[in-house]
This record gives C-alpha cells, structure tokens and sequence, in this order.
C-alpha cells in the first residue's frame, strides 16, 4: 500500500479511538483501536514509515477527542470565529507528534512491537509536562467509569495508561501469531475480562459521609452574556437568590457555599458591598467563591474565601492558566499580530499564582482549589505540601459548550478524586455541578443548562493513596530502565 494510503488508514482509525472519551463512554472501542495500532506498527519497516502512522493516528484520534475547543472561538464568533478551525488543526497535528515519537522510537528500538508500550506512556508523560503540558483526553481518562478506573489511585493517570497499552498489546498477539490457537483463546478471556473492567462500576462499601453540608451554585449564565452591563447583574442576583434559598428536603443548612469560577463581574477589592450581600445571603455562613483580583499592576484568576462577615479570609491564585486563553506565550511578539487571549482581560493576560496550596475550611478540614483548568494535572495536585481532606473546584465550562467539553472536563475531576482518595466538590457555571466522592463517584450533580443549587453532605476521605505518597516518580524510572534495555538489546543484536 502506498504510503498516503497507510497515513489515510491510520487517521481513520485513530478517530475511532475517542469513542472511548465522554460522552460516548466505550473504553473498549478504544482498547480495539489501540490494539491496531500495534498491528499498523508492525507492517511498518522503517522509523519514518512508522512515525508517519504514529502522527496520523493521533491526528485523527485528538481531532475528535478534542473538538470541543471549536467552542470558545463562537463565543465572539465576529472576532474569533476565523481562529476556530486553524487552533483544531494546530492543537490536534502538535500533540500528535508525540505519539508519532513513540512509534519512530518504537521502530528504532526492535523489529517487534513491545517497545511501543514503553515509548507511547513515556510520551504521554511527556505531553503532561512538556510546555506547560496538556493530557487532555489521555487513555486513561476513558476508564474513569468502570472498576479499572480505581487503578488511578494505585500508579495514577500514566501507570493506568501502561496497563491499557499492555493490554492492547497483548490483543494484537493472535494476528500477528495466526497459528497458535492458544493464544485466540487467551485473547478472548483477556477480551471478557477487559469489558467487565471496562463497564463493571467499582465495587465498594458505601461511601461514609462528614456531618457537614455543602451548598453548590450554578447559575447557568451564558458566557457571550455573563459580562454584559444588561444581564451581569441579573446573574449576580440570581446567585444571591439560590444562596439564600432555604436548603433542599432532607438536607440541613448549608457549613459552605460554593459560587464557581469568575462569578462575579467585579474585580476585587473594589467589588463595592458585593461581598457583603453574598454573606448576608449566606446567612453568615463562609462562602468559596471565583472572581478576578488586582491588588496592584497584576491580575489573578482567584478564589476567595468570605468569613462570616463578608470579608476575604483567604484568597487563592490560579496558577496553571490556560496557554492562548488566560495567556499567550511569548506575549511580545503575538501583541504585534494583534493576538490576545480569549479569556484575558488585560493586555498582558493574567498573573500566576504561587502554586498548588490547601485552604483552612474550619469544621470541614483543608480544602484543595483547583480553578477549573487546573484540575486537568494529576502532579500539580499531586503537589500540594500537605494533604487536603477535600477538593474545590471551581469552573466555567460554558467556554466549551453543553456536551463534549464539559462531559470531558468532569471525567478528568474525577480521576483527581480517585488518585488522591479525597472527596471533590465541584460548582460549575452552567454545569455539571457535583459532588464526587473518594473513589470517583458522582453522588449527586445539576446538569448542564440549567440553574440551580444543590446540597450535597461532604464525604469523608479515604486513606491516603499510594500514588498520592509517589506521584509518577516510580513510573518514570521503569520506564527509563525499559528504555535504556530495550537500547542495550538492541545495540547488541547487531
């Protein structure tokens, strides 16, 4: 077959793979897909020949894994519209490259297909760090519903990403050894036991539940609405309304409300006697909220933590922003091309913050914030100097629509809960709002579009995970170690 044919087969069916992701939700399409992979490696006799599949198979895999990020550039459709199909195309033929390093590496090393299970996790590590990183729509993000999912908790998003391709290697063995019968059949129970892994939920004791109640606002304001002088206000009103509203039945009144990320449209300090109202709202009662913070030249993306009388008791800087969002790299030389951020507010886009820390809740213990973006990185939460007895985050994922985004994006929260064994509390603006509990469980949530609130009792957290007390660090080093032999082999077989 010609070498566009091979690159046209790989595409397609790399696209295949996100069927896996949210919102389809069927890991074993994308088990299958992988499985391919490894079979398209092997008719593959040169490193370039291979790393030219590898690339267009994630080509086609990230172009609908990702095709969410069409959404923000129809926010402003007049002045970014333009930008929609050329951000796809960059996001999805850059990340790509990593995967097709894997396969050009891969090839380099043997004749044989294995060492591709090292080269693919080693770059999906890489796309996590590298350049800020992003493992948006990793494979492992896929098996957040079902019993191996819990893996996160054991070796994180990278070791359950070893596992999966393992397991795909190890599918393509009976096509590649047609005539070794026992192998078929090990296939087929490797095959049942991945689907039961794949869709069984996991089976654990129910989920032990704090005395204490939380509140989580979701006002559903439209993001091409949400800073217009005509409906910011009405959104503010709308927020205070569902803060006061008394609590749900069966529920008790709320320790902890919730607004999510930006909630407001002024900028504080000078936010005049907003914060007031909200605690006054509250009843008194401390209130988390997201808005934007300017104590001097620099402006942050911030949480902030009301006391009782309405005062800021602690505050939060996101730090992880969002690159072409919150920011542009090499700012300077974009501003010349008139190219800003979509989410920035100011010329030089938003400040970062100090880095990942836990905020004192009271009654309730320490809690993590994560503004939205942020809860995409299993190291940065990994990060934090202590360990926290729950997880805020805050978003606004009207940035992304109503379906793949959004579905996507609570998926990735989840997997944070799970690797950390703490409970997360999620308040979304125009959803999904939820609480989740330690093993990544969505106890109860408020669906995309709609206003509301919802009180949610904070569960307690679990043990702390073995990969919380490791972080990726004993990854890294097998998969150097498997590297450096697969080299040594290699070297030496000729």
């Amino acid at each position: 077959m010609p070498r566009w044919g091979r690159a046209a087969i790989a595409a397609f069916v790399g696209a295949l793979g996100p069927l896996g992701q949210a919102p389809y939700d069927q890991p074993l399409v994308m088990l299958l897909v992988f499985s391919l992979a490894f079979l398209m490696l092997r008719r593959q006799k040169h490193a370039r020949d291979a790393a030219l599949v590898g690339w267009c198979f994630g080509i086609g895999y990230f172009s609908v894994a990702l095709i969410w990020i069409l959404q923000p550039f129809q926010i402003d459709p007049d002045k970014h519209a333009w930008m929609a199909p050329f951000a796809l195309l960059f996001m999805s033929t850059g990340l790509s490259l990593f995967w097709a390093a894997a396969f050009w590496v891969a090839r380099l090393l043997s004749n044989r297909t294995w060492p591709l299970i090292l080269t693919w996790t080693a770059t999906e590590v890489l796309r996590a760090y590298a350049l800020t990183g992003f493992p948006w729509a990793s494979p492992a993000q896929a098996l957040v519903n079902g019993a191996a999912g819990q893996g996160l908790a054991w070796v994180g998003p990278h070791g359950v990403t070893f596992w999966l391709m393992s397991l795909a290697w190890a599918l393509s063995f009976p096509a590649i050894y047609r005539r070794r019968h026992v192998m078929r059949l090990g296939q087929a129970a490797l095959l049942g036991s991945a689907a039961a892994l794949f869709y069984l939920p996991p089976s654990a004791p129910e989920t032990p539940l704090t005395p204490h109640w939380v509140r989580l606002v979701q006002p559903n304001a439209e993001q091409h609405l949400k800073w217009h002088p005509e409906h910011a206000r009405g959104f503010f009103d709308r927020q205070l309304a569902l803060t006061a509203a008394p609590p749900e039945t069966g529920a008790a009144q709320p320790d902890l409300t919730i607004w999510p990320e930006t909630a407001i449209p002024w900028v504080y300090p000078d936010a005049g006697g907003a914060l007031e109202m909200i605690s006054a709202a509250a009843r008194g009662t401390p209130v988390a909220l997201g808005m934007l913070r300017q104590p001097g030249d620099d402006l942050f993306n911030s949480m902030v933590v009301l006391d009782t009388a309405g005062q800021a008791a602690q505050i939060y800087d996101k730090h992880h922003l969002v690159p072409f969002g919150e920011y542009i790299p090499l700012a300077s030389f974009a501003e010349r091309f008139g190219l800003t951020g979509m989410a920035q507010v100011s010329a030089t886009g938003f400040a970062r913050g100090p880095g990942a820390r836990t905020l004192d809740f009271g009654a309730l213990g320490r809690g993590l914030p994560l503004i939205c973006y942020e809860a995409v990185f299993a190291h940065d939460v990994n990060a934090t100097p202590d360990r926290p007895d729950f997880i805020v985050q805050i978003t606004n994922d009207a940035w992304f629509g109503r379906d793949v985004g959004p579905q996507q994006h609570l998926a990735q929260a989840r997997m944070r809960a799970i690797e950390q064994g703490v409970p997360l509390m999620r308040a979304a603006n125009t959803g999904i709002s939820a609480m989740i509990d330690p093993r990544g469980r969505v106890l109860t949530s408020l669906p995309m579009g709609v206003s509301g609130f919802l009180d949610a009792q904070l569960p307690e957290p679990l043990e702390p995970t073995l990969y919380s007390r490791t972080g990726d660090g004993p990854l890294v080093l097998l998969l150097l170690i498997g590297l450096v032999g697969a080299a040594i082999r290699r070297a030496a077989s000729k």
